[in-house]
């Protein structure tokens, strides 16, 4: 029991850093202790491995909105948050963004891990009957999302590029290809705007108390654990592309859409490990090294993980208030050009370490199609054409 105690608290603490980090990614820490496994395993069994890997993840999901939102460098699952979660910074409001992610999150956890009995029942019944129609059902969903535009060529035309280069970027052989190009398209751009409009970031406020009225959390907590749950239970559909989903079925106020986005990401960590005892099948990096670790799953470890993920994000709210405040008064001393300048450039270094030089020219590549939304005042969303389009394609041929 000490064993599963100390794996769970050193799984948060590998969480703090994956989730502040930039580029520090779960999945790059779960493969690395899936390399070290075998020397590992001569001191502590496979559980108490896969405790740890589920406490990280878990964890990562609540903290890494704090990079998104106050330094504009985005997590693959909460890459939309970065646009309504900036502007919220530049209003002085970037702590109470922070908090509405939170909300989602927790809320969100609590309500995938309370269905999940029933949530194994209806994965295996629904597999085969939902599966062939959800390539069809995004095309439907992006229609629409792009006729809504004001310029709906313009944002046609932002999709399919951005959709090209996501196919092309997916098949290079680089190591952690979404980075660089996410980071591109809605982190690097972004800040490369901000300098040029001169942006001043203002006082940030400490706010103890966040009023949300039921009638925006509700609906905003019950999208983000459905579609978050939907990505977790189908093979490609991640919390980026559940993202796109969620934002079309919710009014598009940033308060919904940040409780949303928070929701998502650890509904979808959760879905993951249901959709691991339910069908043996591994929807995200984190659960793909569980499985190899300890194969098929048995139903005492599955309620062991899902108190585990319980525990972690009862503790990763609590952390996240605790960073996201003590960036919130960092940004008050911080002249915010230089902030950009140095975040663009902690990438721009980041990114060869990790994806090797090619990753590099996919960053400027990346950040030069980022501009294009700004630039010609269509959504950001449109870009989300680089995971949105291969995973279309996976399901449709």
């Amino acid at each position: 029991m000490l064993e599963l105690f100390l794996a769970l608290a050193l799984g948060i603490c590998a969480g703090i850093v994956t989730g502040l980090v930039p580029g520090v990614h779960v999945n790059l820490v779960s493969a690395s202790l899936l390399s070290f496994s075998a020397a590992l395993l001569n001191i502590v069994d496979t559980t108490t491995l896969a405790v740890f890997i589920i406490a990280m993840a878990v964890v990562h999901t609540f903290l890494d909105t704090i990079p998104s939102i106050y330094l504009g460098a985005p997590d693959t699952a909460n890459v939309m948050a970065v646009l309504p979660g900036h502007r919220m910074l530049l209003e002085g409001k970037g702590y109470d963004a922070v908090k509405m992610t939170i909300i989602g999150s927790f809320l969100s956890l609590i309500i995938v891990v309370a269905s999940a009995p029933l949530l194994v029942i209806i994965m295996s019944a629904l597999q085969t009957v939902l599966e062939p129609w959800i390539g069809w059902l995004l095309v439907l969903m992006m229609v629409w999302m792009i006729s809504r535009e004001k310029k709906p060529l313009v944002a046609a035309f932002l999709f399919l590029v951005t959709g090209v280069m996501g196919i092309s970027v997916l098949g290079l052989r680089m190591t952690q290809p979404l980075f660089p190009m996410l980071s591109g398209l809605f982190g690097v751009s972004t800040l490369l705007i901000s300098l040029n409009e001169q942006v001043k970031i203002p006082v940030q406020k400490i706010s103890t108390k966040l009023a949300l009225p039921w009638k925006t959390l509700l609906p905003s907590v019950g999208v983000g654990s459905f579609v978050g749950t939907l990505g977790g239970f189908f093979p490609g559909l991640g919390p980026a592309q559940a993202a796109v989903i969620g934002s079309q079925l919710l009014p598009e106020k940033r308060n919904n859409f940040l409780v949303l986005v928070g929701g998502i990401g650890t509904a979808n960590m959760v879905a993951s490990l249901v959709t691991f005892y339910a069908l043996d099948k591994a929807r995200n990096g984190a659960i793909v090294t569980v499985r190899e670790l300890i194969g098929g799953v048995t139903w005492e470890q599955f309620l062991l993980f899902l108190i585990v993920a319980l525990i972690s994000g009862s503790v990763g709210v609590v952390l996240t208030l605790f960073f996201a405040k003590h960036f919130a008064r960092w940004m008050e001393k911080v002249k915010y050009s230089h902030l950009c300048l140095g975040v663009i450039a902690f990438i721009a270094v980041l990114v060869p370490i990790i994806s090797g030089w090619m990753g590099l020219l996919v960053l400027i590549v990346a950040t030069s199609a980022g501009m294009i939304a700004p630039l010609t005042n269509v959504s950001r969303s449109n870009a989300m054409g680089c995971l949105l389009v291969p995973v279309i394609l996976w399901f449709l041929l």
